[in-house]
């Protein structure tokens, strides 16, 4: 008898057939394609040392679907004038990955960097200030400082001052102390946390700002001096979850002045970085390295280092920006939607002179630069509607500002005279 040699029997695996299984390989070889695809997340212009052109640097990102997170790397580039209307890019050979948790920043003249590096929970924060071609100096904080510095574009505040000697920063604040226990109970003082034959409690509840902010502490506002690596809170913010620093200009005398964003913490927190309709404002502190030559008349240091709240005549302000020549505080409101509770309504641009010589003041005037706009007509400009601020968002003129915004069902680049 003859033994019929038969074919193998192809076999799915339990519960697919074999058209579900080709489904899932075109999706993956779909899913693939587009992780292949890198985004630019940031970019810096800096001022090419032959005047021919401008070098460049950018922060790409790229999802690593494996280990379930983005890769994040550094490419540069010099770019150069090609045909009339275009421009030549001339690539790096190879981009350089950054550590997860790692966050740059370059200076106002392009001749430092600052790197800071968020290790894990508990550790020390470390931040590194790079020149052209080394480490010039790395200073760690430890976590009996602060924790973590936020990186999350919403509380996100790093901002180097005019001259280079100062770098204003926002980082959960210190941890408080918990309650340690022993077989015996409760043990007064304090106490290691890998003491054998004790544990610590979690101590009081503590709400955070859910959405991307799980178990983060509250963020506060820090200054360090880039030359001798010391570390100063941000005093008089403790009823205030705080973000969006920046440097207020030079003033003629030693104070230097910071503006930030507040929101009220002794509220229920309901999600906030999705969420416009939270109230906030924009305050003004003297910044805790600065010294006060001229105390006013019947105030105390405390005072003078109390917050001034700038914008007391609206109920939403954030993302503050200055303009190039220092006179003018330009920020955006989300007033509309505060007003209203929806969560993502029309928003508005609004301008505050400053002056440069005076101390900050709450009764300055609010001037509507992009006001409000209800009844858009068909095709007509619709309202500003999730605006996205550069970091430096003037163009050379000094009044144009350059910024997006959803119009329809698209992003589009918009420019705004903001001095008018």
């Amino acid at each position: 008898m003859e033994n019929a040699e038969a074919s193998p029997l192809k076999r799915s695996p339990r519960g697919l057939d074999e058209n579900s299984e080709e489904e899932y390989s075109s999706l993956s070889t779909l899913l693939q394609h587009f992780a292949s695809i890198p985004t630019v997340d940031k970019a810096w212009t800096f001022k090419s040392t032959s005047e021919k052109g401008s070098q460049c640097m950018f922060s790409i990102s790229q999802p690593n679907l494996l280990a379930n997170q983005n890769r994040r790397y550094i490419l540069s580039s010099h770019i150069s004038k090609g045909s009339p209307n275009g421009v030549i890019f001339e690539w790096a050979a190879f981009p350089i990955e950054m550590p997860s948790g790692s966050i740059m920043v370059p200076s106002p003249s392009g001749s430092k960097l600052l790197v800071v590096r968020n290790l894990e929970k508990g550790s020390t924060t470390t931040f590194e200030i790079w020149g052209p071609s080394r480490v010039e100096k790395e200073f760690h904080v430890s976590s009996s400082v602060h924790g973590s510095v936020y990186s999350d574009g919403w509380f996100e505040g790093i901002s180097w001052n005019d001259d280079e000697t100062f770098v204003a920063y926002v980082a959960e604040e210190q941890a408080p102390s918990k309650p340690v226990f022993t077989n015996s109970g409760y043990k007064k003082g304090s106490s290691s946390d890998m003491e054998c034959g004790s544990w610590k409690g979690q101590g009081d509840w503590e709400e955070d700002w859910g959405e991307t902010y799980p178990r983060k502490r509250e963020p506060a506002i820090f200054v360090i001096n880039v030359n001798s690596g010391e570390v100063h809170p941000v005093e008089g913010t403790n009823k205030l979850s705080v973000g969006q620093v920046v440097w207020a200009p030079a003033s003629r005398g030693l104070q230097q002045y910071l503006v930030f964003v507040g929101w009220p913490s002794d509220t229920r927190k309901l999600g906030i970085k999705y969420c416009y309709n939270r109230p906030c404002a924009l305050y003004s502190v003297r910044a805790p390295f600065s010294k006060s030559k001229d105390r006013e008349p019947g105030k105390n240091a405390i005072e003078e280092a109390s917050p001034v709240k700038l914008t007391q005549r609206i109920s939403s302000a954030f993302f503050p920006r200055f303009s190039p020549d220092g006179k003018a505080l330009m920020f955006l409101s989300a007033k509309s939607s505060v007003d209203s509770w929806a969560h993502s309504a029309t928003q508005s641009l609004h301008r505050i002179d400053w002056s440069i010589d005076g101390k900050p003041t709450a009764d300055a005037d609010i001037v509507d630069v992009v006001p409000v706009v209800m009844c858009p007509d068909d095709g007509c400009f619709p309202g500003l509607y999730s605006v996205k601020f550069l970091s430096k968002s003037w163009l050379s003129d000094g009044s144009t500002m350059i910024l997006s915004s959803v119009w329809g069902s698209t992003e589009v680049i918009l420019l705004v005279n903001m001095l008018r």
